[in-house]
């Protein structure tokens, strides 16, 4: 599904640079939110097909985002993919009620698994 849009959604701008490059390169439209305000209005502007997410965002945290999102028949179904640092803390289990499809350790990851993720989960 090639063209489709990700939000990322982000706090470091470097490393949301980076996800936007590798993504659009791979096809996809990508657009970068740097906390969860924002993502908000981007999620209304751009209509996300797939949602990158950060955990630990300054302000509020990703899980208030992902609450927030489920509470919505229009956003609860956009799968989620956590990219996160605390990937090892995580099971997909506690998660997959928050509409996550996938989780990625940030520390071990390559440009490809994100590219490799977004494609799964819109399948």
């Amino acid at each position: 599904m090639n063209g489709a849009s990700v939000l990322i959604v982000e706090d470091d701008k470097w490393l949301a640079e980076q996800h936007q490059r590798v993504l659009t390169k791979a096809g996809f439209k990508a657009t970068i939110a740097l906390h969860a305000i924002a993502a908000i209005h981007a999620i209304d502007e751009v209509h996300p097909k797939v949602i990158i997410l950060d955990v630990l965002l300054t302000g509020n945290t990703a899980f208030a985002l992902m609450h927030e999102l489920q509470s919505y028949g229009d956003t609860g179904g956009i799968p989620i993919i956590l990219c996160t640092n605390l990937a090892s803390e995580l099971t997909i289990e506690n998660v997959t009620p928050y509409g996550v499809k996938r989780i990625i350790n940030k520390a071990t990851m390559v440009p490809a698994d994100l590219v490799a993720a977004v494609r799964s989960v819109l399948q």
